[in-house]
């Protein structure tokens, strides 16, 4: 058994899902593995990881604004608003969703399924610097 291991940063532009897929798999062909697992992992408490259908842009729309009416920014008991109002909605979020997901590999390619791919899920307004750590371990 072989561990490969790299980080890499994802800028957001704000709120959405932002595919990562090909970053993933380049760092797979990086590692010269051909068969195992990768993690993804990312580095914060207020966007998330998601694999989600990557052929029709409507779907991640639709669990986008799902998420923003089941966590609405003017929820008026949140008290950790110390950096705006989608501060604490953002930390929800993030803990109903994953900071991280295992996708695994053979013959040097994810195995994903045709409609799947690996999604950022930025829950700030904001654009952000994000970082992941992609670790990847087989032979």
């Amino acid at each position: 058994m072989s561990v490969f291991r790299q980080t890499i940063e994802v800028n957001s532009s704000g709120k959405g899902t932002h595919e990562i897929t090909a970053e993933v798999e380049a760092g797979l062909r990086e590692s010269g593995l051909n068969e195992g697992v990768v993690t993804v992992f990312v580095r914060h408490t207020s966007c998330s990881l998601v694999i989600m259908e990557n052929a029709d842009r409507s779907a991640r729309y639709d669990l986008e604004r799902f998420m923003e009416h089941l966590v609405p920014e003017d929820y008026p008991h949140f008290t950790h608003t110390y950096e705006g109002p989608d501060d604490m909605p953002s930390h929800i979020k993030m803990a109903l969703t994953r900071t991280s997901e295992s996708i695994p590999f053979a013959s040097a390619q994810l195995l994903l399924g045709t409609w799947q791919g690996i999604f950022l899920w930025e829950h700030r307004a904001a654009p952000h610097r994000r970082k992941l750590i992609l670790s990847y371990i087989g032979e």
